[in-house]
């Protein structure tokens, strides 16, 4: 499912994927594997993706339930 939000939020901000490979410094090859689910990012890398995207850690993890508790708002990242 992290595939699907990353290529969803990726879409809604109008990124390319390469514009998403060159903000992190990866091969376009390695961010395409990311979306399809064939490879997992760094922690490092997924940090910089939430950061790029705007969205915390754990929305991009599905944690929906964990952000619930906090009182966080899941529909405002989607």
């Amino acid at each position: 499912m992290f595939n699907t939000r990353l290529r969803s939020l990726r879409m809604k901000r109008k990124y390319t994927q390469q514009n998403m490979a060159d903000m992190l410094q990866v091969s376009l090859n390695a961010y395409q594997k990311y979306e399809q689910a064939e490879r997992s990012p760094s922690l490092d890398c997924l940090v910089k993706l939430a950061d790029i995207l705007n969205v915390p850690t754990d929305f991009l993890l599905c944690r929906d339930d964990f952000l619930k508790s906090l009182g966080v708002s899941v529909d405002e990242y989607q």
